[in-house]
């Protein structure tokens, strides 16, 4: 009894000097803050919460029984048969770019968006593991990005939507944070990027609702029904959500990650109808359905919201889950047809005119 309880003793120290010193766990959030946080309606006994009474909390052995399902459980189909491949970018198209308002996919949930002169970046993850170490994941689809990272020109801004590694990854802040000039976040993710040595000044945080202008752009910090936490002591820690982006003559939504809930009809209500909603898709299971929606759910936010027309996103990018790679695509189509819902499908690295009318994308997964 005395040795294991030695060993137990040892493992937990072990865990708290790695997770305090090794930087891609980030930092965490400081009593002064959390004083600062309380002033939010999300805000309650020390942490963030949902609107709705989600996620459930899960005890030790229910959270070990799924780590063990996840790593053990074979899924037909789960990755594809070889690297996604990306459509190519030259740099030089995309410095300076003054046209119409266009996107690029870089996989999962990460797009450059040009838009009113601005280089924008939602959720840049370019890591090829969605974990603090590359042994704790499985690579990512796609090896090769549409423009290496490098190649990047200067970026007006970064929009991220919540702290999980599959959205804000280290070793891409350090790829990109001298060459940005301002981050946008929700409240309380401010913590990591200062902890990476991003200057305060260059950091805005919102809560849900609020607004910010950014040199002709309308920036709105809207919910989700998510969940926050990079380590197993500071979930909730910070705030997750979704983003509402306008200039004069588009308007963009950005769900981030979220299970289906009434937010997405006060969005709509609020700040629809979207040219496009960039909506998530993937990663789901019914076990977590209250935070990330089934690909039919999808469909149906998407009309809530009042989008012109949809493009999934979240999946393609990393197996998080225990479903068919493809699945999220073929069920969010098909349902998006009954819903009579425009859906485009572009290929990673291919170019999405923000207000195009014309679908001329194909069904590229097919066969891979």
């Amino acid at each position: 009894m005395i040795t294991t309880l030695i060993i137990i003793g040892l493992l937990v120290i072990t865990y708290f000097a790695f997770t305090n010193f090794y930087p891609s766990f980030g930092g965490d959030v400081s009593k002064k803050q959390k004083a600062v946080y309380a002033k939010s309606e999300q805000f309650r006994d020390g942490k963030f919460n949902n609107t709705n009474p989600v996620p459930k909390d899960l005890s030790f052995t229910e959270t070990m029984k799924l780590v063990y399902a996840f790593f053990t459980t074979k899924v037909p189909n789960g990755r594809p048969k070889e690297d996604l491949k990306a459509v190519k970018i030259d740099s030089t198209t995309i410095a300076n770019y003054t046209g119409q308002a266009r996107m690029v996919w870089f996989g999962h949930s990460s797009f450059l968006l040009q838009i009113d002169g601005k280089t924008i970046l939602l959720d840049p993850m370019f890591s090829k593991v969605a974990a603090p170490l590359d042994i704790l994941g499985g690579n990512r689809f796609n090896k090769e990005f549409p423009l290496e990272i490098a190649k990047l020109p200067e970026i007006d801004a970064v929009i991220f939507s919540h702290d999980h590694y599959d959205h804000l990854d280290y070793k891409s802040i350090l790829k990109i944070k001298d060459k940005t000039k301002h981050f946008y976040v929700p409240l309380g993710l401010s913590t990591h990027l200062k902890a990476w040595n991003v200057p305060s000044h260059k950091i805005t945080e919102l809560d849900w609702w609020q607004n910010t202008e950014f040199k002709g752009l309308n920036l709105v910090c809207t919910p989700a029904q998510h969940f926050s936490g990079r380590k197993m002591n500071n979930g909730q820690s910070t705030l997750w959500s979704s983003w509402v982006i306008q200039s004069k003559t588009e308007n963009i939504y950005f769900s981030g990650d979220s299970g289906y809930a009434n937010h997405f009809k006060e969005i709509g209500e609020k700040y629809g109808p979207f040219d496009l909603a960039l909506m998530e898709c993937g990663q789901y299971n019914e076990k977590w359905s209250d935070i990330h929606m089934m690909p039919e759910e999808t469909a149906q936010a998407g009309i809530d919201v009042k989008a012109n027309k949809i493009m999934p996103i979240h999946w393609a990018g990393f197996k998080l889950a225990l479903h068919e790679w493809t699945d999220p695509i073929k069920r969010v189509t098909k349902k998006a047809k009954e819903l009579n819902l425009e859906v485009i499908t572009p290929r990673i690295g291919e170019q999405i005119m923000v207000k195009d009318s014309t679908n001329t994308y194909t069904d590229w997964w097919i066969g891979l």
